[in-house]
């Protein structure tokens, strides 16, 4: 019972941090940085993993031309917007970006 309790506790504290005003605290703050992560992330994702197995596919093996269909099929946004977001505020708040405000 107390393995249940202390799950319900966990996924609601990070509930919490997911409420439209946070949310929306989150987006005037640093709007332009997450869209730029958000569209660049799809950007490397649907354009650069293709070009990645093709390149295999043509210089090393042929099966890596499966893995061209497979790279729109397989979304790992949820996974890396997350961490990129993540690396960027600690960079920005390290102060290693001299063209970005605190």
């Amino acid at each position: 019972m107390d393995i249940i309790k202390w799950i319900k506790h966990k996924f609601s504290h990070k509930l919490s941090h997911v409420t439209p005003g946070k949310l929306k605290k989150i987006l005037k703050e640093h709007g332009i940085s997450l869209v730029v992560i958000i569209v660049g992330w799809e950007l490397i994702e649907d354009t650069l993993s293709m070009l990645l197995f093709i390149w295999l596919g043509n210089n090393f093996n042929p099966i890596f031309y499966a893995g061209v269909p497979v790279a729109w099929l397989f979304c790992v946004h949820s996974i890396m917007v997350p961490i990129l977001w993540g690396t960027w505020i600690k960079i920005k708040k390290m102060g290693m970006v001299p063209f970005v405000g605190k």
